[in-house]
């Protein structure tokens, strides 16, 4: 007798959905029937509050990418409301994947792989990506992989960098963004070990709280971008930028982030400042804050190369990437930093283009398709994993 679904208990559920996954690989199968031709994923990202979908293939073309922005329902809230990104990307994720066929001008049935983010993040709003990815692939019979986020943040220069620049293992890898400040040693594309977290605020959110601080409006591109674009106007007129006393880098000599110090600097600032504050002392809160960031994630990334050095582990190659590393400020310090630590040998700086280092789905893609290519990929019943150290992928 056959069994229905409809009755099936979640262990039998689980018992066929396992078996049915076990099949030969769909790589294997894929790779004998077409040869050569490119291995096409489409990627999904939903971890945080951008709704993201992608096609990417093998031959590192990047066929399409949407992003879906949420800043304009967020903003009042000053950060991310769960329950509106939610629903959001419940509302914006079939039209995303759509739109992302269609400029990829492929149908479904070309793609050949299918990934997600399973982690970390929000865990209702990772769950969006994940169902969507795995009933898709599902009811399609397409290999699925899920991807660590901060693992596809690390990787998305082997997507975009020119093959005679890529950087080689093992390098060093800042990742600056909303929800994490990592510093990490990468030796391969699933090895990473971390050197130095922050033992409070993310760089992302600190941007974040200080642009609300402010009472910068976030714009279209979010307000760690508001803040940055802030800290480039000139004041007119006869009217002088206060002097704001330096912050200083905390927790000299230990490799540690804290960027909850800076935010804290800056409100103790407003408070003793006359209100409401004017637009010059705006200015230079925003600019000595935006220094300040600066100059932790230089002293912290000299530290660790440091660090390595004494361990005899040369590094020749430093990937920033994340939300943050968009900022161009910031891009300049680091430069200036690593030319200054090594200017006999120069050290190569590796940043994705700026619209590829904030959440998207094209790095997703890429990151499962070493995966892919192996013939490695996960269970339809693959669960999500909200919190997950990048060192246990």
């Amino acid at each position: 007798m056959s069994l229905s679904l409809v009755n099936l208990t979640e262990s039998q559920y689980l018992s066929l959905i396992t078996t049915l996954t076990k099949r030969p690989s769909a790589c294997r199968t894929f790779r004998a029937r077409t040869g050569t031709r490119a291995f096409t994923v489409l990627g999904f990202e939903s971890s945080a509050d951008d709704t993201c979908a992608a096609v990417v293939t093998s031959s590192r073309q990047i066929l399409s990418n949407v992003v879906v922005k949420q800043h304009n329902l967020h903003e009042e809230f000053g950060g991310i409301h769960p329950s509106v990104a939610i629903e959001a990307h419940q509302r914006n994720m079939p039209g995303a994947v759509r739109m992302a066929l269609e400029q990829a001008h492929i149908s479904i049935h070309d793609v050949d792989g299918i990934a997600f983010t399973r982690g970390p993040g929000i865990g209702g709003c990772l769950s969006v990506g994940s169902n969507a990815a795995k009933s898709l692939a599902a009811a399609l019979n397409k290999p699925l992989v899920g991807v660590h986020h901060m693992q596809a943040h690390a990787l998305t220069p082997m997507l975009t960098t020119p093959i005679a620049d890529l950087p080689q293992f093992p390098f060093l890898t800042l990742l600056i963004s909303g929800g994490h400040t990592l510093l990490l040693l990468a030796s391969s594309l699933t090895s990473f070990r971390i050197l130095a977290t922050t033992a409070d605020a993310s760089i992302g959110r600190a941007f974040d709280k200080v642009a609300r601080a402010l009472g910068l409006s976030w714009g279209t591109r979010g307000p760690g971008a508001a803040l940055e674009e802030f800290c480039r106007m000139n004041i007119e007129g006869p009217e002088r930028l206060p002097d704001i006393q330096p912050f200083s880098v905390p927790m000299p000599g230990k490799l540690a982030f804290s960027f909850a110090s800076l935010q804290s600097s800056v409100d103790r600032n407003i408070s003793l400042m006359q209100e409401p504050l004017s637009t010059s002392h705006k200015i230079a809160l925003a600019r000595a804050f935006q220094t300040a960031a600066a100059r932790q994630l230089c002293a912290k990334l000299t530290l660790g190369l440091q660090k390595l050095e004494l361990r005899d582990v040369k590094v020749r190659d430093v990937v920033v990437s994340g939300g943050v590393a968009s900022n161009a400020f910031l891009r300049a310090r680091l430069r200036e930093t690593l030319d200054g630590y090594s200017p006999d040998e120069r050290i190569s700086l590796h940043f994705p283009p700026p619209e590829l280092c904030t959440d998207n789905a094209a790095m997703i893609a890429w990151s499962s398709m070493h995966r892919f290519l192996a013939g490695d990929y996960d269970d339809y019943t693959v669960e999500l994993r909200a919190k997950w150290s990048i060192e246990n992928i």
